[in-house]
């Protein structure tokens, strides 16, 4: 009788190898928890959360949302950069990839990552105080080219300083810039330290009902719904069509199948009408767009912002 096949138990030193191959199936992934880093706080921080929660249920493993802040996102990006491609570790990242690069703060730009999707838009405001007499961009500008303003910006070479540059410009006014902490705009401008802020509407919104401050101008082709009576630049007649996206990406050269996964969950929590009830509140637009759709728009938008901070002398690479 002949004998079976000879069965061989593997080696630690083989069981240690495979432990380290990179996942090749959609279905082994995830099999542990999976780390968000997030760039900055404030919205930012806040949605990463809201997202962060909603995945951990689709993924079915724990999704930790982790703060790595500093020097407009180079912090967090080069972490992101150097981790393993294996999809356990994620950025929620935005149009600072191009920002943060083309200012000269990083090496690498968003060719370093792939694209998994695109989650939705967050959109500027310029605000003052409620008390002054400016109520439109123009008198505004008016204003400014008497006395040079002082506008507060979330720091310099970010995506905020670049949409306040490109409005100042556009409205032929020159200003002096402010850099302050996230999430104090408000309170620069309740205490007279700056005389304007441009940030993110949900910073706004509690003073704006208290009648604390006014919102002049949004930088979107459209007005917002969390601030529809709020008219846009290009309707003021000044040429700015500035959003600020945010999406998810991986270390370049994760696994297309792994990719998939997160890109799934993240297309069914931003379809759920609890995501866009969370989003509402914060005035986050959710607008999703699959991982080649989001790598495209990546491209252009990269392009777009390089040819505007060459125009306005702030592109150092």
């Amino acid at each position: 009788m002949l004998a079976g096949p000879r069965r061989t138990r593997p080696t630690g030193a083989v069981l240690a190898l495979v432990a380290l191959l990179p996942v090749t199936a959609g279905a082994q992934y995830p099999q542990r928890a999976v780390e968000m880093t997030v760039l900055f706080g404030g919205s930012s921080a806040t949605i990463a959360q809201v997202l962060a929660d909603a995945m951990s249920k689709e993924l079915g493993v724990p999704v930790a949302a982790v703060s790595r802040t500093g020097a407009g996102g180079a912090v967090g990006y080069s972490f992101v950069r150097s981790s393993p491609p294996n999809g356990y570790t994620i950025v929620w990242n935005s149009n600072s990839i191009s920002t943060v690069f083309h200012s000269g703060n990083i090496d690498f730009d968003y060719r370093a990552f792939d694209p998994v999707a695109r989650i939705g838009m967050e959109v500027p405001a310029l605000a003052v105080r409620a008390d002054s007499s400016w109520r439109t961009l123009r008198e505004f500008a008016a204003a400014a080219r008497q006395k040079r303003m002082r506008v507060g910006i979330s720091g310099r070479g970010s995506f905020i300083h670049l949409v306040s540059a490109a409005l100042f410009s556009r409205m032929g006014v020159d200003v002096v810039y402010v850099p302050y902490g996230q999430g104090t705009a408000p309170a620069e401008l309740l205490g007279g330290r700056v005389d304007a802020a441009l940030q993110w509407p949900n910073q706004f919104t509690g003073q704006v009902g208290a009648k604390q401050l006014r919102v002049l101008a949004v930088t979107s082709p459209a007005r917002i719904p969390v601030l529809l009576e709020v008219p846009t630049a290009k309707e003021q007649g000044f040429d700015v069509d500035l959003v600020m996206w945010r999406g998810l990406a991986v270390p370049k050269g994760t696994p297309k199948e792994v990719i998939a996964r997160i890109e799934g969950a993240a297309r069914r929590v931003v379809a759920s009408p609890r995501f866009k009830e969370l989003s509402a509140k914060l005035g986050f637009e959710p607008a999703f767009l699959s991982a080649g759709e989001f790598g495209a728009l990546v491209a252009r938008d990269d392009a777009a912002i390089a040819a505007l901070m060459t125009q306005l002398g702030l592109k150092k690479r």
